[in-house]
């Protein structure tokens, strides 16, 4: 996927003023302070969750070079139990960032600097830069050829001379991404789509025929809602539920580093996972399917060459659902970190695609993001149920996969 382009002036100017409102430590916790500076200078989605889980790995490894309570993520360096965490996290942090956005140096430098002024100077201090900048090289090292900047090669089908759609297809280079965790994209790739033929996708097809319609008539003023509500994405959206969990359980560095770190990876490899069965199945849209469903060999559906989704549909394959493959990463990532299904998370919404009935949502269980999430992505005409339903199973696979071997504590 290809970050947005502004004017250098513009997007100078609009980084500047996210530093600056993130300078100074907002909840006296080195980890969630740092967390906010790289979501305001990260990338789009899902480009933009690689940088945050680079991020947090390195941070992770820096304060665990210090403390050493859980195996490390890439590396462990020397250094002594009297360096400064909150040093060597802000310049882990840092030097990442500097290192994916060079355009936004000065302004990531002048924030470091801020920050590090709230720490006293001294051995430790300067012991804690050293490590993050060290911690935060490696890190850079080994993700420089991980296929994020690989050209994009996919081409829509076409013959000579025929047109075709022109916007640029989402994450099409992400199926050969180097996973953070997963042994391969394609580990957990689900199975094939149901049969156009069958009972299935008749009942699908039809659900979200009524229900998914720009015009529909059977779709609620709160389901509308609902709907709008799930098109936030990527990092503005997710990362302020792990933020709100650190301050509230009141994590310790080392903690918080690690809670966020497993967030932060589990939340990039369900993007590589979901991406890599996108593109191996292209399988149609709704607003392509019901347009042609004469052509689909199943009787029960019927073609409506006018019908429209709620919003604009996006630009890469139906099955499996994103929103259902990440959303359920994030949730069993915040139900291991709490030890129960009853997480309490609340999400903030589309970024000015909500409309004035609600701009947040809590949720108290698991389930009920679950639940909520199926019927929205119905419910907005982009995605059939059972796709979505493949995709909270795909994401609960990548999520419980790393819990199981990563961040784990040394005895």
């Amino acid at each position: 996927m290809r970050s947005l382009r502004f004017a250098p002036i513009f997007r100078k100017a609009l980084l500047a003023a996210a530093l600056t409102c993130l300078a100074a430590p907002a909840v006296a916790n080195v980890i969630t302070d740092w967390d906010a500076k790289a979501v305001a200078v990260a990338a789009p989605a899902p480009l933009g969750q690689r940088e945050l889980a680079m991020v947090h790995v390195a941070m992770f490894d820096a304060v665990n070079s210090i403390e050493r309570r859980y195996r490390p993520y890439l590396v462990q360096l020397t250094a002594q139990k009297t360096t400064s965490q909150e040093a060597a996290a802000a310049a882990a942090a840092a030097t990442v960032l500097i290192g994916l956005h060079p355009e936004a140096a000065e302004e990531l430098k002048a924030a470091l600097a801020t920050y590090l002024a709230t720490i006293a100077d001294g051995e430790a201090k300067s012991d804690g830069i050293k490590l993050g900048e060290a911690v935060a090289a490696k890190v850079l090292q080994a993700r420089a050829n991980d296929g994020a900047n690989a050209a994009d090669a996919y081409r829509p089908k076409t013959k000579p001379g025929v047109y075709v759609p022109t916007p640029i297809t989402v994450a099409s280079v992400w199926p050969d991404l180097a996973p953070f965790a997963l042994t391969k994209p394609s580990q957990f790739r689900p199975q094939p789509p149901i049969s156009l033929e069958s009972k299935e996708w008749a009942a699908d097809f039809n659900e979200l025929k009524a229900y998914g319609g720009k015009t529909s008539t059977k779709r609620s003023t709160q389901q509308t809602e609902t709907a709008r509500f799930w098109l936030m994405v990527g990092a503005p959206a997710y990362h302020p539920v792990p933020r709100q969990l650190v301050t509230a359980k009141q994590m310790s560095v080392i903690d918080s580093a690690r809670f966020m770190a497993l967030f932060a990876v589990a939340l990039t490899d369900a993007y590589i996972a979901v991406f890599d069965a996108k593109y191996h199945y292209e399988f149609w849209r709704p607003i392509t399917a019901i347009r042609n469903a004469g052509i689909d060999g199943n009787p029960a559906t019927t073609a409506d060459p006018a019908w429209t989704p709620l919003l604009t549909t996006p630009n890469h394959p139906e099955y499996p659902s994103q929103h259902g493959c990440v959303t359920s990463a994030v949730a069993q990532v915040l139900a291991n970190a709490l030890n129960t299904s009853r997480i309490n998370a609340t999400i903030p919404g589309a970024q000015g695609g909500a409309t004035t009935l609600t701009t947040s949502q809590t949720f108290a269980t698991v389930q009920d993001l679950y639940a909520q999430l199926v019927n929205a992505r119905v419910w907005i005409g982009f995605h059939y149920r059972n796709s979505v339903v493949a995709g909270e199973n795909l994401g609960t696979a990548v999520a419980k996969w790393e819990l199981q071997r990563y961040f784990l504590p040394t005895r």
